[in-house]
């Protein structure tokens, strides 16, 4: 995929989020950027090991917030041990763009949020 195909994916869950929304009865972690204050809601529900649903409640720039509703595509029924090994490099490709040092913060603000959220789990 060009890196043009990649920034339309990008503006796309930005402006058609998946995933987005409340679980009830779910593990809750919210975790914010506080160089520009991007924040994102996670609520989980797990059962035999896995995660099996995954929403989220967040705002921001384009960037935070495609990769959380990437991310709950992403994770959604993988086994929990899967999930806790997904690392920054991981959100980077799943973006496809190069990603700048200020919008690092931006980009692993999800998985920042997913992994807190799991060890509460």
């Amino acid at each position: 995929m060009s890196e043009e195909l990649y920034r339309e994916n990008i503006l796309d869950h930005y402006k058609n989020p998946r995933n987005k929304g409340k679980l009830s009865n779910a593990v809750e972690q919210k975790e914010i950027n506080p160089l520009c204050g991007d924040e994102i809601t996670i609520y989980l529900t797990i059962g035999s090991d896995k995660i099996n649903k995954i929403k989220f409640e967040g705002h921001g720039c384009a960037v935070s917030q495609a990769s959380i509703s990437m991310l709950t595509e992403k994770v959604q029924g993988m086994p929990i041990e899967e999930a806790k090994k997904l690392t920054a490099d991981d959100i980077i490709e799943m973006l496809g763009i190069p990603i700048s040092h200020t919008r690092m913060k931006c980009a692993l603000l999800s998985l920042k949020t997913l992994q807190k959220g799991l060890k509460n789990a």
